[in-house]
Formats: C-alpha cells, structure tokens, sequence
C-alpha cells in the first residue's frame, strides 16, 4: 500500500482519480472487450454427464479432484479406456489437471471440432442477430485456427468467452516449463492474433518466448505454455481494479502447476493484469515455481516482495514507455493493486526491458525483454541483463527447485 501525509477525504479523492487513470489508460490502449458473448454453458452439461458416468463398473471420480487422485485414477485405466473417455467427454477429459497431457490433446482437439461445429450452425442461425451471427463465424475461424496441424491444447472450454491453454514443445521431457500468464481482455477471441501485434497476445507472447529459449539456450529441453485459462478483467470496468478475478484465477493457476508432469523447474512470465494474479497465487505455487517474472506490472497485491511468501526468484521489468507508469500504486478499499514492482524498495530483481515497445512489446523478437525472459526460463541467470537500478539482480540467485 502507499500511505499519504493528508486527511482521510484527500487520500479518497486520490484513490479515485487513481482508478481513474486505469481505467482511461485500459480504455486507450487495451484490447477491445467482446461485446457479443457465446452465452451457453456446453460444459457445464459434460461436467454434469460425467458426474453421473462409470467405466468398469466403478464411478467416474469428481472432475475438480486433486491432480493426484485424477492421475492415479488414469493411471490404472488401459488405453482404450482412456481413448473412451475422451471420446465420450471431451470437455471434460480435456481439462483434467492429473490426466495424462496426450490424452488431454486428443480431448481438446474432439472438444474442438465439437465447438467448431456448433458454431458453424449458429452462422445460418435466423433466430441470431447479425452481430450474434458474426460473432459465431468468428469463433468458427478461431476453432480453425487452433485446430491447424501440430497444436497441442492442455485446456480448452467454449463457454462464454472462452478458456484455452497452448503447450509448445514437449512438456512430458522438459527440463525446465515456462508459463505465460496475459492480463486484461484475454479470451478465446483474443488468443491468437495475427499482423504486426502476433505477440501482444498470449499465444504469439508464447510462441516467442519458446523460440528465444530454443534459439539462445539450445542446451535446454525447454517448453512453454501460453495459460489464458482464468476469467480475465473484459476492458474498462471495475474488475481490472480489483483482485477478485485474480484470485479465482489464482487457484486455476495453481491447479495447472501442480498438475504439470515430472519435476522440471516452472518459471511464470506475468504480463500486465497477469502480473496481479500471479501476486496473489504466489504463496501457495509448488516449491517447483523457482521464478516469478513481471512485466508491465500494475502491482502485485502486495507493499513488498517479502509478502509474497514464496522461495522463487522475484522478477520485474517495466519499459520506458509503458503507460502502466502513470498509473498510481496504491490500495484502497479494494481498489488498485499496490506497490510498483520495479521500485528498488519492492524487492525484486529488476530485469532490463530494454528495446521493448510500449506495454505490449515485451515478448517481441529480438528485443532485451525477451532475451531476458528467455534466460530465466532456461534457467542461464547469468545470462540475464540487469536494469541500472538494480545492477546485481542475478547475485545471490538459486535455480534449484524443490518439489
């Protein structure tokens, strides 16, 4: 929190014009919120057919079970017992933390056609608006997309504006796992984009941090996810000032990480709103997380990075002409996120940002910001390019995991 030197009235007035300013600059340069929403709930429906499902006579076990009871669960099943059920539930078999990852791919994929189906009918829905009906062709071409050969989803859920989760490289055999965590107005719309902003977007920010790592580290087994799988803030509005959105995704997050096959190191690249949800889910991630990196960060929730409580690394970055800057560090009665992670007095090592561009131009090729980035994925911390204000932040540094 920041404290004020003034009467009680001022510092509300202060807290406002501070939510204000958010809002203005979420308003100027955010993504556009999806005004026309896909309101029904498919999986809702597979979750409710799969509570009441068996196979070998035993009943199906509860699909929000901790991961390791779900992986000992498949883990006694056959093959085709498996492939059954991922025929049979795909929505559900899909976004199972402790599944087997490759079982989870063949799910989201009949998941997919699935959705892309559905959505392909409501195109020639008469009974739709045309917004109601472009957006349903826009969802079609998204489903395409992400059904193009050699894609590897870990999550995906259709309803409302959707959830999904990209795995580039090979997660069962990392040595070391990268996940992307993007901030406001992420969504199924939102996934993927395509000209000069492809890396502003969770995908594009994901496939650039698996290719620098790839390209600057080739001595590491690395592989990346792109997590847009939490209800993100949806533009202007009161969520993007508030942790409530965050904290649920919190628990979406730490979920996943406890889920993750083998032991290999997991280090968290949070951009921009992400930043705030992975500050709140901090204490209770896995001893596995051995780095917390930010970028663009409006706060963390927290005054300092002590208050974190965890044993990874504490990153932060923050471009020269990222308008997140000008946004006030403050809480108040909810509202705001807290102190600035690249504050020298916050605690974290501060990374160099480099050339990036702006405050979606962290994962761009080429730039500082990535080649940072990629290096504390790698785990090469030496490698790392320190900020002038903190001229030693690799000093003193671990890399061990501890599971």
């Amino acid at each position: 929190m920041t404290s004020f030197d003034s009467s009680p009235t001022l510092t509300a007035w202060r807290a406002l014009l501070a939510i204000a300013v958010v809002f203005v600059m979420l308003a100027t340069t955010g993504w556009t919120a999806v005004r026309h929403q896909h309101s029904d709930a498919p999986r809702t429906v597979a979750l409710a057919s799969w509570a009441k499902g068996s196979i070998a006579g035993r009943a199906l076990p509860a699909a929000d079970a901790p991961p390791y009871k779900l992986a000992h669960f498949f883990a006694a099943l056959t093959d085709a017992q498996q492939a059954g059920l991922a025929r049979k539930y795909p929505l559900v078999v899909g976004n199972l933390n402790g599944a087997p990852v490759t079982l989870r791919y063949q799910a989201n994929r009949l998941a997919l056609e699935q959705a892309r189906t559905a959505e392909q009918t409501r195109v020639h829905d008469s009974r739709l608006s045309p917004d109601g009906r472009a957006d349903a062709q826009h969802r079609v071409d998204r489903f395409r997309s992400m059904l193009a050969e050699g894609r590897h989803f870990l999550a995906f859920d259709p309803s409302g504006r959707g959830h999904a989760a990209e795995v580039f490289g090979d997660l069962d055999r990392a040595e070391r796992v990268s996940v992307v965590v993007p901030g406001v107005d992420t969504n199924l719309l939102t996934l993927e984009r395509t000209g000069d902003k492809t890396n502003a977007a969770p995908v594009g920010m994901a496939k650039s941090l698996y290719a620098a790592e790839h390209s600057g580290h080739p001595g590491v087994r690395t592989a990346v996810i792109a997590w847009a799988d939490y209800t993100a803030p949806a533009g202007i509005g009161m969520d993007a000032a508030l942790g409530n959105l965050a904290e649920r995704g919190a628990v979406r997050l730490d979920a996943l990480v406890k889920s993750l096959p083998g032991s290999a190191p997991v280090s968290l690249f949070c951009h921009s709103y992400g930043s705030v949800l992975c500050g709140v889910a901090a204490d209770e991630l896995p001893g596995r997380v051995t780095d917390i990196a930010v970028a663009g960060s409006p706060g963390m929730r927290v005054d300092n990075a002590g208050q974190l409580h965890t044993r990874a690394n504490v990153w932060a970055m923050r471009d020269h002409d990222d308008w997140i800057e000008d946004v006030p560090n403050l809480e108040f009665g909810g509202l705001g996120h807290g102190a600035d992670p690249v504050d020298p007095d916050f605690g974290a090592r501060i990374a160099s940002a480099g050339d990036a561009v702006g405050h979606s131009g962290y994962f761009e090729p080429g730039t500082e910001s990535l080649g940072n980035f990629a290096a504390i994925g790698a785990g090469a911390y030496t490698s790392v390019t320190c900020a002038r204000s903190d001229s030693g932040c690799h000093e003193q540094i671990s890399g061990h995991a501890t599971v």
